[in-house]
């Protein structure tokens, strides 16, 4: 896939969309299979009326920054799209997808300052 050529201070993030999805065993933890969310961003978006057990949540949390980061093809980050539910005792999965890709400047999420480049780096 070709993406067009990033300024300095630029990097890319996945859109994430994470849905329930039910197995052959019972959801002991308020799953519903079909519920969702998503991810822009460092901001996660739950429709009208829908929430998430914070132990789910606490297993995804770590999983969706790298999710959201472009990796390499064969890179199991990449290829692996579901997660258990933490709870042992239930059959929910989290199906994992990426929906879209986000520009962000760096200036915009952070105030720590742009490193400045090497003396020694090559120009192109």
């Amino acid at each position: 896939m070709d993406t067009p050529a990033l300024a300095a201070d630029e990097f890319q993030l996945y859109d994430l969309r994470v849905e329930v999805i039910a197995t052959d065993r019972p959801m002991v933890c308020g799953h519903r299979a079909g519920d969702w969310f998503v991810v822009e961003g460092e901001t996660l978006r739950f429709p009208p009326g829908q929430g998430m057990s914070m132990y789910a949540l606490a297993a995804l949390l770590p999983i969706l920054p790298a999710k959201q980061r472009p990796t390499a093809p064969a890179d199991w980050m990449t290829t692996d799209a579901e997660v258990a539910c933490s709870d042992p005792h239930c059959g929910a999965r989290f199906r994992i997808t990426r929906t879209g890709l986000r520009t962000f400047r760096h200036g915009d999420v952070t105030v720590v300052p742009m490193p400045s480049p090497s003396p020694d780096a090559a120009t192109p």
